[in-house]
């Protein structure tokens, strides 16, 4: 599918643009009255469609893209790994798929000085956690939900041992040995030798919103999962994640694995069980088949709705996009004239996303580098955790962030009750990702393979490596003023030196990542506004491209009891599902993702 090359835009459209830049530019989205603020941002993001998407399938490959022989049942269902939801373009999105763009791409050849300044120095000076400043208007759940999503959403797979990244280190660096290796990223073996063109890399998950994470991305994986029985997903007597005998198989050695994330993987795989009973006493002659490829389909887009109406307007607690992320689900009509009448319209805006018109906006649909870019949100992890009882609040540990992780944290998870670890996390804050907000933990940290890693520095360097923009260019690019001086960048004159002292007084060289640490946020976020950007693109472009969202989000696919369940619930209703024990701290929460009562009040 090759970019349709957009039209220049008419007088009326380039004039009210041209308007709403300079008067975002003078005065921000996020100190305008909310009517205004929506629609500076609606017309911020209509420009960032035009003009800041790029696909990477035409560029030169040895290998083009193919997808698997189609089937009749993909017409309703998901395929496992992600092919056949463009049924005219069966390869887009599928795992395996090259990542795309939200820059040119003659913008996006690897940084040439990648080591420069060193990655670790960054992490130490400017990352390190002092003490955890933190994110007071939500809890802890939104770091482990994050990770949750990130890995149905994308990963570039695991770097060859071969030529790894040699960092050297600082005299004072009590770093073992003289160097820090950092395992290289792996490039897409199908791009031409010789290639002038910038490299590519492929999503080993699927690019759509399907909730790969709980299903896999490949028919083996997810037979693997499935218990065989109506239409559900593994579990154990206790309904626990079971763990296999095989220790390759066994998730806490997986890299990433702790208890912040499981809790997650258990709490879906049970609602993924309990729609396949509600739809066993719907449909008593449907298949084992039929059962498990609905519910999934329920289940995923509830994950989606939850992230959309829930944990974003959480984390980016301002009045403009609180509404904004209730505009994408149900439209400016509002979730009560939705649910009563349906939809009354077509247009996004009045109606929402789901269920209305499919538009990829002219260029093939991927996640993109700049978006894997700007989800580097390690501070929101906390490096200390106090575990509570749900029932009276008393404690039952102390625990840091190592003890939760790897084998370690699967034995917490078979110590200390589900139900416990979510109210301990929901008593808790996350971390605001900022400066000196780095999870002290993940500066060192030892995988399951024995080797030990600074996440820190590994952030700083991925965005070097594969191409994503240093920060004022970065902006530059995203239609945004850079800053012209470290003052400018950040309000906090011990960062302003800091930042000065390491990028050796070269504001252009400050990365991606430690500038959007380092800048100002706006009122109840917990991320910086240039981060912002490509969510306002590609969060809705997530919806608006994935046919079982849009085209096919309707009660022939899902059935009506099917788009009812997504209704009707929200994170709240599905954990008190499963954790009835919950309902007296949940009491009076709306937003799960915010602070919980405590127990006993």
């Amino acid at each position: 599918m090759a970019r349709t090359a957009p039209r220049p835009p008419g007088l009326v459209r380039w004039s009210v643009d041209h308007f709403v830049h300079r008067l975002e530019r003078r005065v921000g989205w996020h100190r305008m009255p909310v009517p205004l603020g929506l629609a500076v941002l609606a017309v911020v993001r209509a420009r960032l469609r035009r003009r800041n998407l790029f696909g990477t399938d035409e560029l030169p490959s040895t290998e083009p893209d193919s997808a698997p022989p189609f089937e009749p049942r993909y017409l309703d269902a998901r395929a496992p790994d992600g092919s056949h939801n463009d049924l005219d373009h069966p390869a887009m999105g599928m795992a395996g798929a090259r990542f795309g763009r939200n820059v040119p791409h003659e913008r996006t050849h690897p940084d040439p000085a990648p080591l420069e300044p060193s990655p670790r120095q960054v992490s130490r000076v400017l990352l390190t956690r002092d003490e955890l400043v933190p994110a007071t208007s939500v809890n802890a759940l939104v770091a482990g939900w994050l990770q949750f999503m990130i890995n149905d959403w994308f990963s570039h797979g695991e770097g060859p041992e071969d030529e790894p990244w040699r960092i050297r280190l600082a005299e004072d660096d009590p770093w073992p040995g003289d160097h820090l290796e950092i395992h290289r990223t792996r490039p897409d073996p199908t791009r031409p030798a010789g290639s002038r063109t910038p490299p590519t890399y492929r999503n080993t998950q699927t690019h759509w919103w399907d909730a790969s994470q709980l299903y896999g991305n490949d028919r083996e994986e997810q037979l693997e999962r499935r218990s065989g029985e109506h239409g559900k997903l593994a579990l154990d007597a206790e309904g626990r994640i079971p763990v296999p005998d095989d220790p390759s198989r066994d998730p806490s050695r997986q890299e990433g694995f702790w208890v912040g994330i499981a809790i997650w993987h258990e709490l879906f795989r049970r609602e993924h069980n309990s729609i396949c009973e509600r739809l066993r006493k719907a449909y008593p002659d449907w298949s084992d088949d039929d059962l498990f490829e609905r519910a999934r389909l329920i289940n995923a887009a509830l994950i989606a709705k939850i992230h959309t109406v829930e944990w974003t307007p959480a984390v980016i607690s301002h009045p403009v996009t609180r509404i904004a992320l209730r505009t994408n689900w149900w439209g400016l009509v509002g979730e009560r004239v939705y649910r009563r009448f349906g939809r009354l319209s077509d247009r996004e805006l009045l109606c929402g996303i789901p269920g209305g018109p499919r538009d990829h906006f002219g260029v093939p649909y991927s996640l993109t580098e700049e978006f894997v870019a700007v989800y580097r949100m390690h501070p929101l992890i906390p490096d200390e955790y106090t575990l509570r009882s749900a029932a009276d609040d008393d404690v039952l540990r102390e625990a840091s962030f190592p003890d939760l992780a790897g084998p370690a944290g699967l034995g917490v998870l078979t110590e200390v009750a589900t139900a416990d670890l979510f109210y301990s996390f929901a008593r808790q804050h996350p971390g605001v990702v900022q400066l000196h907000n780095f999870p002290r933990h993940l500066q060192r940290f030892e995988l399951p393979d024995g080797r030990t890693i600074d996440l820190g520095a590994i952030d700083v360097l991925r965005s070097r490596e594969l191409g994503v923009p240093r920060y004022n260019e970065f902006r530059r690019l995203l239609h945004l003023d850079p800053a012209p001086d470290f003052e400018t960048l950040t309000a906090n004159p011990r960062w302003a030196r800091e930042l000065r002292e390491i990028y050796d007084g070269d504001i252009e060289a400050v990365d991606l990542l430690t500038g959007t640490y380092a800048e100002p946020l706006p009122a109840g976020f917990a991320f910086s506004d240039t981060a912002f950007r490509i969510f306002v693109l590609m969060a809705s472009r997530r919806l608006n491209s994935d046919r079982f969202f849009t085209i096919d989000y309707r009660p022939e696919v899902y059935t009506r009891l099917g788009l009812d369940w997504i209704d009707d619930n929200s994170l709240r209703t599905v954990l008190l599902r499963h954790h009835p024990e919950l309902a007296r701290t949940l009491d009076g929460v709306v937003n799960a993702f915010e602070p919980w009562d405590q127990a006993g009040t």
